[in-house]
């Protein structure tokens, strides 16, 4: 994964209420009206961690979403599932939304998000266990996103897609 932003000029965040919910807009209704209204329940609720990337500490630029997760073994392809033990289910972390505003689009938002979550996943396997990350693309255009960054689609499920976390941490240790 390449780089072609401004590390310096973002920071990814935890929503808390300082964010401009009301303004983000990815072009995506789904996803515009999940962070402008549903977001903040599933973070007191606590069914799933959102983070936004802002550059100012208010406006929201863009945001992912985090949440443990099960896949069932048999629907990783069998090169992958023959290195996990053999439960009927195995923990994953889901990429359960992703989205820039269109006001930041083409800056590399969208892949320092990625990144972003890619290493926390990592991160917190050291105190709550998980095999792989996996995301459900919305449409084509958000699954060429994730073929192009390495992900690959479940055999059942093509858009469904993982990435083995043995990979996201060879990614980060080079």
């Amino acid at each position: 994964m390449s780089k072609n932003y401004d590390e310096t000029r973002y920071r990814i965040e935890l929503l808390s209420v300082k964010h401009d919910r009301a303004a983000f807009s990815c072009g995506v209704e789904a996803l515009d009206r999940y962070l402008q209204k549903q977001a903040g329940q599933d973070v007191s609720r606590r069914v799933a961690a959102v983070f936004v990337i802002t550059p100012d500490g208010t406006i929201i630029a863009g945001f992912y979403t985090l949440s443990a997760h099960l896949v069932n073994l048999a629907d990783l392809p069998e090169n992958v599932a023959k290195k996990l033990p053999r439960y009927p289910n195995v923990p994953a972390t889901l990429l359960g939304r992703l989205a820039v505003s269109e006001n930041f689009r083409g800056q590399g938002i969208g892949e320092l998000l990625l990144l972003d979550a890619l290493q926390r996943a990592l991160g917190n396997t050291r105190e709550v266990a998980s095999a792989v990350v996996v995301v459900d693309a919305k449409d084509e255009r958000a699954r060429g996103f994730y073929l192009r960054h390495d992900f690959i689609p479940l055999p059942t499920q093509p858009n469904r897609l993982f990435y083995p976390m043995k990979t996201i941490e060879k990614l980060f240790t080079r």
